[in-house]
């Protein structure tokens, strides 16, 4: 598979991002292509792909009640 349209892009920090073929499950990897020198962001390293840490995608550390099914509100 290659990737077709954009291949580079920079980001509100000022650093260029660019972006490869990921593997099975992602299939592109947005890596950190140059680290801007006035960027504050200390996760930022040139040459490491960036990865999106927002607690909605992480999995669960604990197992959840069944979801109820036929649940009707009153009223």
């Amino acid at each position: 598979m290659a990737l077709k349209g954009i291949a580079h892009a920079r980001l509100a920090c000022g650093c260029r991002v660019s972006f490869r073929e990921g593997v099975e499950g992602s299939p592109v990897t947005v890596m950190l292509d140059l680290k801007s020198p006035g960027c504050g962001v200390s996760w930022h390293v040139t040459g490491l792909p960036l990865y999106d840490y927002r607690e909605a995608l992480r999995v669960p550390t604990r197992f959840l009640p069944p979801r109820e099914e036929g649940f009707e509100e009153e009223g």
